[in-house]
């Protein structure tokens, strides 16, 4: 974990979203995979 960022350095996900994935549904899923690919790129996704 980056102690500046709180994420993973690894997959780019918070210790909240790591805990949660197994309970999440496939929607909250895809969300979760939409953050990071925010965070990876800097890029903001579309509304």
């Amino acid at each position: 974990m980056d102690p500046q960022s709180n994420l993973c350095r690894g997959c780019l996900r918070t210790l909240d979203e790591i805990a949660g994935w197994s309970g999440y549904s496939n929607d909250e899923k895809r969300e979760v995979l939409a953050l990071v690919r925010e965070r990876r790129t800097g890029i903001p996704r579309k509304a």
